[in-house]
């Protein structure tokens, strides 16, 4: 019997175009004769519906003006238990937060990637960095800022960002994905300007110290005994790789394996592997780390525990590279939530 594997796409994060795109992808790839899929679709007002129309207009975002193939409270597929495993495609809040996975838990189903937990730390970047601090994990200098703080003390806190990090400085909303709402300042009045444009994605933002790097990228799948990708690097388009970057520019480059010496790559890859078991991750996260480039020390940038899975995304490629096809992900992706719902 075919296992029933709903696909959940869109959501009301900021990233929802990312999340259809990268659901075409899986929609696309994942294994019809293996599975039975239900693609369920959420609005960005929030509105469930199951939809079984053309894959390319969940990707275009015209799926929701086809009102004959959709089904209305699309949620209730879960909730009725008529699936086996829930696949979350949704990038960012609301999907990729521990949100999601704690309505999975409640329901007793197996949900592919980490647990409530580990989602919600890795979500928020601030948090990721006080947890890995403990562990001795080399991360960027930073200083936090609370909205509330910033308003009471603007001035106070720009101080002590010029006085511990100097210029320049990322300026990032701490949870949020897709490089939305990040900026890098090389003043002061461009710092201003970008804590108050981060300020509108998050109530708290993060202020990292510039490093001169090189961004490597590793693909982490497994539950207890987790393996790592080829490393890959990106050579963005801009001076960082932000959203239009990422998405809009077909300048940025993505390099597979990474151009560093087998050694090299072996010491990230191992450090992805350890700080991937310290956040108790399982089934998948990508592990983005900055190399500098005068010292080659390597510094943790983030994780990604739903990472992005459209055809250009360095997870699905890392894979490739390493012999996995993008089926063959899929399956064991889906294997890997089963295992971990069983535990």
């Amino acid at each position: 019997m075919k296992k029933k594997i709903a696909v959940l796409f869109g959501g009301q994060s900021t990233e929802h175009e990312v999340s259809r795109v990268s659901a075409t992808s899986v929609l696309k790839n994942i294994d019809q004769e293996k599975y039975e899929v239900y693609p369920i679709g959420i609005t960005k007002d929030g509105l469930w519906f199951e939809y079984t129309g053309k894959l390319d207009n969940i990707g275009s975002g015209t799926w929701e003006k086809d009102e004959c193939y959709k089904t209305p409270e699309g949620q209730n597929i879960l909730f009725n238990k008529a699936v086996d495993v829930v696949f979350p495609v949704l990038h960012g809040l609301f999907g990729e937060d521990g949100t999601i996975q704690g309505m999975c838990k409640l329901l007793n189903l197996p949900c592919v990637g980490p647990g409530v937990m580990s989602s919600a730390v890795c979500m928020d970047k601030v948090y990721t960095k006080y947890l890995l601090e403990n562990f001795n994990i080399k991360q960027a200098d930073y200083v936090v800022i609370n909205a509330h703080e910033y308003e009471q003390n603007k001035q106070i806190l720009l101080e002590k960002i010029e006085r511990k990090l100097g210029y320049a400085v990322f300026i990032k909303p701490s949870n949020s994905g897709s490089s939305v709402g990040i900026t890098k300042a090389h003043n002061k009045e461009e710092l201003i300007l970008g804590v108050e444009e981060a300020l509108k994605y998050d109530r708290k933002v993060l202020v990292e110290q510039a490093i001169n790097a090189r961004e490597i990228e590793v693909a982490v799948l497994g539950n207890d005994y987790p393996k790592a990708s080829i490393p890959g690097e990106i050579i963005p388009a801009k001076e960082f790789y932000d959203y239009e970057a990422k998405y809009k520019s077909e300048a940025s480059k993505l390099l597979i394996p990474a151009a560093m010496c087998e050694a090299k790559l072996q010491i990230i890859s191992d450090e992805a592997i350890r700080i991937y078991k310290i956040l108790d991750c399982a089934g998948m996260a990508r592990v983005d780390f900055l190399v500098d480039k005068e010292t080659e020390e390597v510094y943790l940038n983030e994780v990604n525990t739903i990472p992005g899975f459209t055809q250009i995304s360095m997870y699905p490629k890392m894979w490739q590279a390493t012999g996995k096809t993008y089926g063959e992900l899929i399956d064991e992706l889906i294997k890997l939530a089963i295992e971990r719902n069983n535990i």
